[in-house]
């Protein structure tokens, strides 16, 4: 992994908001959870963070910004398994195996936080109740390659399209990072095509066609969904599957998802 000069740690983390909005975490758990992203470092704009290959023992949380997980096959076609957003863990599966599977890249200044294995899983051990909100968040990754594999199989290139937007403008207002209904992400086309399974031209007359139905708009690198209940209905979107797991002895903070 890449990683470049230290900066401050932020007092606050998406991490800490996301699993606060699904579960309501103590003072200390709060704490502990800043510790573990005390240490904190800028990733550049198309720097790989993780390296298929390659050997690590470790978890990055990221803390700003945006990558994406993929995977270059032999001909050079990437396949984008999945966007990571502020507040998600990158490097897993990576630290299950001998070697990584995937790679990690930034999509734009990244600033991220290492979190050695070891001290997580102590986390089981020391505070069950916060390593069990943790994996929750893996569960939320799992339910996401299942709407990839859904999008492969059956799903239109319309549906895929809206589905994936919807996707992230629910994943950034769990952070704080997202207006009602806009978001900033720098998307491309080529990444979209790249992470949906499609052509850059048949991404190009999607978008274009949403436009002109009025549903969504793209413009420096601002999303607008015009028409969230007609983009879901067309996407058949379910917010839930991002929001209702809940915890035991976890209560949910007011406002949450689900």
């Amino acid at each position: 992994m890449t990683l470049d000069a230290p900066v401050r740690p932020m007092p606050m983390t998406a991490l800490n908001r996301k699993l606060a909005r699904f579960a309501a975490l103590s003072a200390e758990e709060e704490e502990i959870l800043a510790a573990l992203q005390s240490t904190s470092r800028r990733i550049r704009r198309g720097r790989q963070i993780v390296s298929e290959g390659r050997h690590y023992d470790s978890l990055l949380v990221i803390i700003e910004g945006a990558a994406i997980r993929y995977r270059i096959l032999h001909d050079g076609r990437r396949q984008i398994l999945n966007i990571a957003l502020a507040g998600d863990f990158i490097g897993f599966p990576a630290c299950f195996f001998e070697r990584a599977l995937y790679s990690v890249a930034a999509i734009g200044e990244v600033l991220v936080a290492a979190i050695p294995f070891a001290r997580l899983l102590a986390l089981f051990a020391e505070r069950p109740r916060l390593a069990a909100a943790i994996l929750w968040s893996f569960s939320c990754e799992a339910a996401m390659y299942a709407e990839r594999l859904t999008d492969v199989g059956r799903r239109s290139a319309l549906e895929r399209v809206a589905h994936f937007l919807l996707e992230l403008l629910t994943r950034l207002q769990a952070v704080g990072l997202a207006q009602p209904r806009s978001f900033h992400l720098p998307l491309t086309q080529e990444l979209i095509a790249d992470a949906l399974g499609l052509s850059l031209p048949h991404v190009n007359r999607t978008l274009r066609r949403l436009r002109e139905d009025g549903l969504v708009g793209i413009a420096d690198q601002w999303v607008t969904i015009y028409d969230i209940d007609a983009l879901a209905t067309l996407a058949d979107f379910e917010q839930g599957y991002l929001g209702r797991f809940r915890l035991p002895g976890f209560p949910a903070q007011p406002g949450s998802l689900g």
